[in-house]
């Protein structure tokens, strides 16, 4: 009797340690998910930056009247009624247009 109580204490051990170690909330999976994390987390901090960054620039287009006029003239080109638009193209020598 002794012989059996033995091997049979040992491979029910082995059966209740099985979930603890390759079970679906095993350490295995928990030590794998915690590198799943440390990346999620670091994206969350760069996406938590750039939404700081563009609700600053919503902040600014709603209080200030400077940045919308900033942002018409560089991104629309807009100008005021009272200004004169002067484009100003890189140009050639002047020997270059005579011809000589």
């Amino acid at each position: 009797m002794m012989r059996w109580l033995r091997p049979l204490l040992i491979a029910l051990i082995v059966l209740l340690q099985y979930p603890l170690w390759f079970g679906d909330g095993g350490w295995l999976k928990l030590w794998g998910l915690g590198g799943e994390v440390a990346t999620q987390q670091e994206l969350n901090g760069k996406l938590r930056e750039r939404n700081e960054t563009i609700s600053a620039e919503v902040r600014d287009l709603k209080e200030a009247r400077d940045a919308i006029e900033e942002r018409a003239r560089g991104e629309l080109g807009m100008i005021r009624s009272d200004e004169v638009f002067v484009r100003v193209v890189p140009g050639q020598d002047k020997r270059d247009v005579d011809g000589k």
